[in-house]
């Protein structure tokens, strides 16, 4: 057990499964001999169903004072509509995202047995706070027959330099260091002109790593017939949404995928959470899958230089071969930690 403080580690459990998964990434934690510092922030569609209350200048400072933050999931129950569309993603997680500096999403996959993926093992870093998410847009003429709204996209070469640096900085580090350039070059000329020629230029410096392209809807046929054709792919951040969640399906379920929000110069807090959702219906029945929880801790141990500690969690869950449907959480949970 190391002798350095405790890392000060934020919580948000949020909403649904969230503060289950949460505890049991936690109690994993602990387990595996890091000392960490806990604190909890009541965030998420239940506190905005109580008070009204998203997330505020004040409480994001506060955030940014912390080594890492770990979120479970936050969300309203399907159905639920007393939550306006867009107010907890646009007011807490994209909040989070911009105003730390999330700049990358990395999204590490293996596909677990007897899912159409088996065997694969692939990341994908996608861009966090740019592309259409940056709110550039507006609306002309709301609510008649000539409405107009356009949203469009912004990509800074200084923001899509440091995407694709820090892909290849994974890509290098792999076996065979691969890394694929996903877009739809051909017809978002700009935008795509800019990431193709970047990719371009930094491969210059990492000149023992594949380089590739691929349109975005082959990649989507790629990602299901063939997800071992990749290492590392590098794309935008609607790209990377939208191919992060497929790839979550291609490798066992999103109840697998982990995640970590970035910030790679440590001027902010990273975060870590697993890609799911708050799955209200399966609260409190001891169902839900702590899996991917526990792997975004192990990010974030990672990104804490808790290297050793990270790699026998990782290794616990790539072991584990049980049936979290019988076993439950609690059950494995328990498996993990006689793994460790």
């Amino acid at each position: 057990m190391s002798s350095a403080p405790p890392h000060r580690v934020a919580v948000i459990g949020g909403d649904g499964i969230g503060p289950e998964v949460t505890a049991a990434a936690l109690e994993v934690i602990r387990a595996a001999g890091v000392e960490i510092e806990t604190t909890p922030f009541d965030l998420g569609a239940a506190r905005y169903l109580r008070d009204g209350f998203v997330l505020d200048d004040q409480t994001l400072e506060e955030l940014r004072g912390f080594d890492s933050i770990l979120l479970g999931a936050v969300g309203p129950a399907i159905g639920d509509t007393r939550i306006p569309g867009g107010v907890l993603e646009r007011g807490l997680l994209l909040k989070m995202r911009f105003g730390l500096d999330l700049y990358i999403n990395y999204r590490p996959f293996r596909g677990v047995e007897g899912s159409i993926g088996e065997g694969c093992e692939f990341a994908i870093v996608r861009e966090n706070t740019e592309g259409p998410y940056a709110g550039e847009g507006g609306v002309l003429r709301h609510g008649t027959p000539h409405e107009v709204a356009t949203q469009g996209s912004v990509n800074t070469r200084f923001g899509v330099e440091r995407c694709v640096r820090y892909a290849f900085e994974r890509a290098v580090r792999l076996s065979r260091p691969r890394l694929t350039l996903v877009h739809k070059t051909n017809v978002l000329t700009f935008a795509g002109e800019l990431w193709s020629r970047v990719v371009r230029e930094v491969g210059v410096e990492y000149p023992h790593v594949e380089v590739d392209y691929n349109h975005v809807d082959a990649a989507c046929i790629y990602l299901v017939e063939d997800p071992q054709r990749y290492g590392v792919i590098v794309t935008d951040n609607l790209f990377g949404d939208i191919l992060s969640d497929l790839a979550g399906a291609v490798s066992g379920g999103i109840g697998f995928a982990a995640s970590a929000n970035l910030n790679p110069q440590r001027t902010g807090a990273s975060l870590f959470e697993p890609v799911h959702g708050a799955a209200h219906d399966i609260v409190g029945t001891g169902r839900a899958n702590p899996l991917a929880a526990v792997s975004s801790a192990a990010l974030m141990l990672e990104h804490l230089g808790e290297d050793e500690a990270a790699a026998r969690i990782a290794r616990a869950v790539q072991d584990f071969n049980g049936d979290v449907a019988k076993l439950g959480t609690a059950g494995v949970i328990q498996e993990l930690l006689e793994r460790l």
